[in-house]
Order: structure tokens, then sequence, then C-alpha cells
């Protein structure tokens, strides 16, 4: 599975990444504004609940039945956005947009560099009218956020999630996104016939399903991050990162037989990052899908709001 998404192996879930709001939350407008992103698409952007504010860059829509059973079937969780939202809208407010649906379907091959990953995000939080504001992301949205909190002095927490804070693997992320966007290019110049469905868990089977300008723009990122130098990055904003502890993904050959180091990334710099002022998490027994799920988040988000992570300054009332 690629670190950054799982739809580019699943048609059915790229014909569904559209946002929304979800029935039952408590959102503040019937019409949620919209943000205006670096390339000049715009992103609808829903928020509830009362208190600090929390960006959380998720889905809220609800999948269709059939999608939903597909990533239930392949370990993910078609209840994430909602479950997130609904659990934490009572402890602060969250704001919610889904950018990497949006990615997926407004595309940038030559623009999505990590100063305009950050803009985006930004921008998402200025249609929210959120002045200062922490941040979640999981997987390659928690490593946008790093390159947000790196950029701005608006960030008052930081939750990673999926993704190492020191030692991220760039250069294997780098190598993974290109095989991708090689495998999409090649399947959009000469289609293949179609192929058995391939088994729940069989990544390399699976094969790419993907237009090439969705995987151009996740090269151009990672291009983009090879002379970032996350060790030499020091935040004072309270910061909390998790990971599972089976978090280490190995690629077959058709991706060079690429090693991501998630887990033994954090379990390495456990030390450092503690010193640092990190709230470290190793989750036992979860691998990179399990440790994304809603009821495994929502705890570990409410304990580190509840210890006192955010103040009520630009609380939203």
């Amino acid at each position: 599975m690629l670190l950054h998404t799982a739809a580019l192996w699943n048609p059915q879930s790229l014909n569904t990444l559209t946002n929304g709001s979800v029935e039952g939350m408590n959102v503040t407008a019937t019409n949620p504004p919209s943000a205006v992103l670096h390339d000049g698409t715009r992103i609808p952007v829903t928020k509830a609940g009362g208190g600090p504010y929390l960006l959380l860059p998720v889905r809220t829509a609800p999948y269709d039945a059939a999608t939903a059973a597909t990533m239930r079937a392949w370990g993910g969780d078609p209840d994430l956005g909602p479950t997130l939202v609904n659990g934490l809208t009572d402890l602060c407010t969250v704001i919610a947009a889904d950018y990497e649906g949006h990615r997926l379907t407004n595309p940038a091959p030559a623009t999505l560099t990590a100063s305009n990953v950050a803009a985006d995000l930004l921008a998402i939080a200025d249609a929210a009218g959120a002045e200062r504001f922490a941040i979640y992301g999981y997987s390659w949205l928690a490593m946008a956020a790093l390159q947000l909190a790196v950029r701005t002095s608006r960030l008052e927490g930081l939750v990673m999630g999926g993704f190492p804070p020191i030692d991220g693997p760039y250069a294997a992320m780098l190598a993974v996104t290109r095989a991708a966007h090689d495998a999409a290019q090649a399947a959009a110049s000469s289609p293949s016939p179609a192929t058995p469905e391939a088994a729940p868990g069989d990544w390399d089977a699976a094969g790419i399903q993907a237009d090439p300008d969705q995987t151009a723009q996740f090269v151009t990122l990672y291009e983009d991050l090879q002379m970032f130098d996350d060790s030499a990055r020091q935040l004072t904003i309270p910061r909390l990162c998790f990971v599972g502890e089976l978090d280490n993904i190995v690629y077959g050959p058709q991706w060079g037989d690429t090693r991501v180091v998630i887990a033994d990334a954090v379990r390495d710099h456990h030390d450092e990052l503690t010193a640092q002022g990190w709230t470290v998490g190793i989750l036992p027994g979860l691998d990179h899908l399990g440790a994304m799920r809603g009821d495994t988040v929502v705890p570990l988000l409410r304990g580190w709001l509840l210890a006192g992570a955010l103040s009520r300054k630009g609380a939203s009332g």
C-alpha cells in the first residue's frame, strides 16, 4: 500500500472522493465555507463544536455501502472522519476538510510542493476563521502537518500519526511514489486486460488504479522534501506522535523491494523525541492502517486535549 493513500488501488473509492457534511454533525452553517488552495481550486470546509480550533484534514462525507465494505475488507475505516469529528467536538472546534480526496480529484502534478501544501492547510484554517489552531494528520498528512508547523507561528499544537517526526522516510517514499507513477503511466499508455480481483491485503496483486497526474503530484512532493532535515527542526508547541508498533512497510519487487521505516524510526528516536518535548505513543499490535482507525485515534486525541495541550486562546466560543 502506498503510504499516501490506499485509494490508488481502489477505483470505487476514487469515484466517491467528494467532500460534504456528516449526518449528525453540529456544523455551523448550512452552506459550509470553502478555501481557495494554491492552484486556485476550492475545497469545502466544515466546522463543528466549540473551544480551541483543531484542524483535521479528513473526509467527512459518508461512503456508499459497497465502497465502505471494500475498505473494511482491506483494513480501512470508512467511518474515520465522522468518528473523529463526533468524538472531539465536546472538547474543541473541529475544522474538517478532505484534503487528500481533493488532491485525488484535483491533482496538482507540478505544484504540490511542501510549501504549497502548508499554504493550502493555512487557507483551510483561514476559511474557518481560525487564527490559531492545532492540527492532526496521519500518514502523509502527518508529514504535511509537520511542514506546516515549521513554516508558521499560528499553530498551537501538532499531532502526527503514522509518520515519524525525526528520520522520516522521505527517500523511501520517493522511490515508492516514482514506482507508482511509472506504473500509472504504463497503464495509461497501454491498458492491460482485466485481471481477477485481488484478495484483500494483497497490495502487490491489486496494482495501481490511478491517473498519472495523481501519482505525479506525490513525486513532486517527495522530490521537494529530499533536502528537508527533520532532525534540525525544533518546535516548542505541544506535540504528540504515535505509530503502530508493526508499522514498517515492506513493498514487493514492483516497488523495488523498498522498506518504509516508520515504527522503528520512532522507537530509535524515542528518547530524543521525549527530550524535545514530544509525547510519544507506540501502539501494541497495530500496523499502519490499524493505528489510523477512528476508535484508536479518538482516545489518544481526547487524552492529549484533556491533558491541557490546547489553551482557550482563539476559541470560537
